[in-house]
């Protein structure tokens, strides 16, 4: 039998997808190619913002055809659109078989079990079906380390959909980092909604955690998603600086340069705070390249409040950023505000930004010719490397393998590299 995963969203999304995959896996279920070959299917929601949540139940209602040409198929959706709508999905698609929330991923094992006991004859319906091994690895893997929020950002709906801040192990986060090195993965993604926030009984925090991964034989390199400004301290800044395969990259979310508007988010620091953050940051790891995230249009912002995110974008001086208009999630704080901006003017205020950032992005990608970069290939040819870029060279390689290039141009988003047979010199690294 075949399983396929569709997920929505962020990497915490697609992690849990890959989670609620394994006891399917386990009970026979290999990959299937698409959905017209799937014998059951994942969908993980996302409801972060609207657009995400509605291409979540735009795809579930397309696939009433799908169940309707087989009903004996499997659709379980799941994740945090389904922890906040749940209900609802349950009464307008009655097709679906199981609904899992974000909430219960950790009770997901349990839930499944009860819902197909009565449903499959494993011995029967799989017997052979299975060698024993998980599906092949890529060069590149995540490990969640922690799941819920413990802020209350007005804005956002992930602490009502994830709960509270649970941490996992240390030993646990470790095992799964040896077994992807083991499985051929040469980079591993630490994921959390305040990945940084992370801490143990023992009383070790996420710069513990970060030595302690630092030592995982074969594994290249270390990235971690998404960290909170709070939690960027002295301790933190060390690790970073000391541990020797920590990309020299951090995605840090700033989402207003207002103070006025930050307050109004529920955001505990201040655009000053935030850029001496960014250059503390610098000082400890030099090259070190930084993006963030910002919002367009939140209710009540001025163009005075625009003008100062515009202004923070700069003078960060980030190599990316993620953008988006501002999207009122019923059930926050600020989905009722007063002063809730009409769409035009959100869609201008984000052209704008769009604009600033792209041209930052484009720059700092020129600055990179003729540096030495080390590249992650995911194919024969496209890849990762060590800081913010990806990067596609100029002759193919070979896919899962760690390829020194040099940079010799870009595209809009990326870089273009030749390889190296070895590092020559006057090549300037990427630290350098």
């Amino acid at each position: 039998m075949k399983l396929l995963v569709i997920s929505f969203g962020c990497q915490m999304s697609v992690a849990d997808g890959d989670e609620m995959a394994r006891p399917l896996r386990a009970r026979g279920f290999t990959a299937a190619k698409g959905l017209d070959d799937a014998d059951a299917l994942i969908l993980n929601t996302c409801t972060v913002r609207q657009q995400a949540e509605d291409r979540a139940v735009s795809q579930i209602g397309r696939l009433r055809r799908w169940k309707d040409e087989r009903p004996e198929r499997l659709l379980i959706v799941a994740g945090c659109a389904a922890e906040r709508i749940g209900d609802w999905l349950r009464t307008r698609f009655p097709y679906i078989d199981l609904v899992v929330g974000a909430k219960s991923i950790e009770q997901y094992p349990i839930i499944l079990e009860a819902a197909l006991k009565e449903r499959f004859s494993w011995a029967r319906d799989n017997a052979g079906a299975w060698d024993g091994r998980d599906p092949a690895p890529g060069t590149a893997g995540f490990v969640t380390i922690m799941r819920g929020c413990n802020y209350a950002c007005s804005y956002c709906i992930v602490p009502a959909v994830r709960g509270p801040e649970a941490y996992r192990p240390l030993e646990a986060v470790l095992e799964q980092t040896r077994a992807l090195a083991t499985s051929g993965g040469k980079e591993v993604t630490f994921l959390g909604q305040t990945v940084n926030s992370w801490r143990d009984a023992q009383g070790r925090d996420f710069a513990d955690l970060l030595r302690a991964a630092d030592a995982v034989a074969g594994i290249e390199r270390i990235r971690f998603m998404s960290p909170h400004p709070f939690f960027l301290g002295p301790r933190l800044l060390a690790a970073l600086a000391e541990t020797a395969k920590t990309a020299p990259h951090m995605h840090l979310p700033a989402q207003s340069g207002s103070d006025r508007v930050l307050k109004a988010m529920r955001r505990n620091y201040t655009a000053a705070s935030l850029l001496e953050k960014v250059r503390a940051l610098r000082a400890a790891v030099p090259g070190i390249q930084v993006s963030t995230d910002l919002i367009a249009g939140f209710p009540g912002e001025t163009e005075e409040d625009f003008s100062a995110t515009l202004r923070l974008a700069r003078e960060g001086d980030f190599c990316a950023a993620y953008c988006f208009r501002f999207s009122a999630r019923e059930g926050t704080e600020a989905a009722s505000l007063p002063g809730q901006l009409p769409d035009g003017l959100k869609e201008e205020r984000l052209a704008r930004l769009l604009e600033l950032v792209d041209a930052q992005t484009r720059r700092h990608l020129d600055a990179m010719r003729g540096r030495r970069v080390r590249v992650i290939l995911e194919d024969s040819t496209d890849g990762r490397t060590e800081g913010c870029f990806r990067a596609r060279l100029d002759a193919p390689g070979t896919p899962g393998t760690a390829v020194d290039a040099e940079v010799t141009g870009r595209t809009d988003t990326a870089l273009k590299a030749r390889a190296l047979a070895s590092a020559p010199s006057g090549v300037v690294s990427l630290t350098a």
